[in-house]
């Protein structure tokens, strides 16, 4: 009976060990694996975002990081306090080192600085005896060779958030960054590429013991902008420590050559992590140097806006360009005087010499007579009051006013002072530079509705995704108008009397068209004009009149626009106006819709001189 009982166990565990071993072995192969083996994301190279000859604007460089395993240090905070002789150890950097220890197995590695430089990572090698659980780690981080020259444009990267976490994985590992901002966030997941994995074996308690394979990821897509990065430098440069923007773009296409604004901020801090007195200057700053002033800074557009009201007054019959208005140096509507810019008045102005000398009265005049609803029509075709559409998050319409519109914002009736205001680009009237720039564009161009654009192509790997240009409609404004307002323009800058005179370019570039703005930022009362003209810099710098100038060139065959508003900077013939004449100067210099880097420049003799666009484009 024993041996019948020993049998039969006997054979229950046989057959047991058969079923185990042989029917499900390859299962249970499988499950020891994967306890033995894990799979790890590798983060993959950032894409490279490269100007419109392939400069580099934001790349990716060697990335030296300080790791501690805390199961090895022994005394975490006695290893700390050796480290923070050796390099930078702030409070906030210990308090993040402990809470990334308590939330982590202790043999897991925890990041206490990164962009380490190579003198702090040499430092640390030398004293790797006293320095128990720190180890160094190599990676890539994102860099930014030009600083603060394109910060807003390009934007800049950052930690991920709680809030921004998706069901991407790459977003959980450690030191991930994504765009916050620019080109940055808004091709974000094209530049983040794909991951790689690693296979590495691991004990029971999840220790790594050796890595058994490993497959690179695929960097991010590269991303090509229409900016020239050698314009984009000249702008800031010129800019130099007024608070303000410069835009140029092409009148045919919509490239964005430059996009300038100073002061700004370098994007490569926010990479490393600001420090509390870097955030507190940056917010506390005046000029507001994280503000995106070509799309986000509404300014009245003051006197540039006068082409928009002279172009709705010939469309609507209510002028003819020959007819004049005298002008006395103000006008009265009811109890109310309206004064012009010049004191004693200019006298009688036809439309071209109202231009040329911006003369208030003459379209206070021609505004009274269109009403704030067909001056409203016309500027919509010229980009006023609704977003560019340029594909940068963040920008503003700017305020377009009408009847209605007062009516549902303010919930009041809208009055005929109003409109005069209105007509000189005052008032509720609020623009951005990049609306400033579509607008005097589309008025070089002949009337085309042509629109910013920023980005040429996104290449992942070897596919190429090419931006179709878009296709413009016609403005449906009668060259007839326009040609009126282009010589105006014209005579602005290079007429005896123009407000911008003094800017004349060179005469191998040919001549500039280009209109002045002042753009009042408080209201001059009765005993001030009456004591005499108060100087803007008597006034404090957050009272001073805005500084504006638009221009295109060449007249003769319109290539490239420009729009430069300095806050705060006074007026625009003296501040804005020789800032854009220089931008516009290089550019033609440069010519870069037609030349590459390296090609002979126009001027020189060595190269043809540039075709002229179609006339019906």
């Amino acid at each position: 009976m024993l041996g019948v009982g020993k049998t039969v166990l006997v054979g229950a565990l046989a057959a047991r060990m058969y079923y185990l071993q042989i029917l499900e072995g390859d299962k249970y192969k499988t499950l020891a694996d994967e306890n033995r083996i894990s799979l790890r994301l590798l983060p993959p190279p950032r894409g490279r975002i490269v100007d419109r000859f392939g400069e580099p604007m934001a790349v990716n460089q060697q990335n030296f990081r300080v790791l501690l395993v805390s199961e090895q240090a022994r005394d975490v905070g006695a290893t700390l306090d050796v480290l923070g002789e050796i390099i930078p150890l702030t409070d906030f950097d210990r308090q993040r080192v402990a809470r990334e220890i308590r939330r982590k197995r202790s043999f897991m590695p925890v990041t206490v600085r990164e962009n380490l430089t190579w003198e702090e990572m040499a430092r640390i090698h030398v004293n790797a005896p006293d320095l128990p659980g720190i180890m160094i780690d190599e990676g890539l981080a994102r860099a930014y060779p030009y600083g603060g020259d394109a910060a807003h444009v390009l934007g800049y990267v950052a930690a991920v958030s709680e809030a921004e976490l998706t069901d991407d994985p790459l977003l959980d590992l450690p030191g991930f960054r994504i765009g916050k901002g620019g080109i940055e966030k808004e091709f974000d997941l094209a530049l983040r590429g794909k991951g790689g994995n690693s296979q590495v074996e691991v004990n029971a308690l999840g220790r790594v013991i050796r890595e058994l394979s490993r497959e690179e990821g695929e960097p991010g897509a590269e991303v090509q902008l229409t900016l020239d990065v050698r314009i984009q430098e000249l702008a800031s440069r010129q800019l130099g420590e007024e608070s303000g923007s410069c835009v140029v773009m092409d009148v045919h296409t919509g490239e964005v050559l430059a996009y300038a604004v100073q002061p700004s901020f370098d994007p490569n801090a926010f990479n490393r992590g600001l420090t509390p007195d870097e955030w507190k200057e940056l917010v506390s700053n005046p000029k507001l140097p994280l503000t995106n002033k070509p799309i986000a800074g509404q300014y009245a557009p003051g006197s540039t806006f006068k082409m928009v009201v002279a172009l709705a007054a010939l469309e609507a019959g209510v002028i003819r360009p020959e007819q004049t208005v005298f002008c006395p140096g103000h006008m009265s509507l009811g109890s109310a005087r309206f004064h012009c810019w010049k004191k004693g008045g200019h006298g009688s102005m036809n439309m071209t010499d109202a231009l040329k000398h911006s003369c208030d009265v003459y379209f206070y005049e021609v505004a009274k007579r269109l009403g704030i609803d067909r001056i409203n029509e016309m500027a919509r075709r010229f980009s006023f009051g609704e977003p560019t559409g340029v594909g940068l998050s963040g920008e503003r319409g700017g305020v377009m006013p009408s009847r209605a519109w007062k009516q549902a914002a303010l919930g009041q009736p809208w009055h005929q002072g109003e409109t005069l205001i209105a007509g000189i680009g005052q008032g509720y009237v609020l623009s951005t530079p990049l609306q400033l720039a579509v607008m005097t564009a589309r008025i070089a161009n002949g009337g085309v509705a042509v629109s910013p654009v920023l980005t040429r192509h996104v290449a992942a790997g070897r596919a190429l995704k090419e931006r179709p240009p878009p296709k413009a409609p016609d403005l449906g404004v009668s060259r007839t108008a326009l040609q009126v307002i282009q010589r105006g323009m014209w005579e602005v800058v290079n007429a005896p009397g123009g407000t911008a005179r003094k800017v004349k370019l060179p005469e191998e570039l040919g001549e500039m068209a280009g209109k002045t703005g002042t753009a009042q930022v408080r209201r001059i009362t009765k005993a001030e004009r009456d004591a005499g003209v108060i100087k803007n810099e008597d006034l404090p710098w957050e009272r001073r009149d805005h500084a504006l100038f638009v221009c295109y060139a060449p007249f003769d065959a319109p290539r490239y626009a420009c729009a430069v508003v300095i806050e705060h900077g006074g007026g625009g013939s003296a501040v804005a106006a020789p800032i854009a004449a220089a931008v516009m100067a290089e550019t033609l210099r440069l010519d870069p819709s037609r030349r590459k880097p390296g090609d002979p420049v126009a001027g020189t003799g060595d190269a043809p001189p540039p075709p002229s666009p179609e006339k019906d484009a």
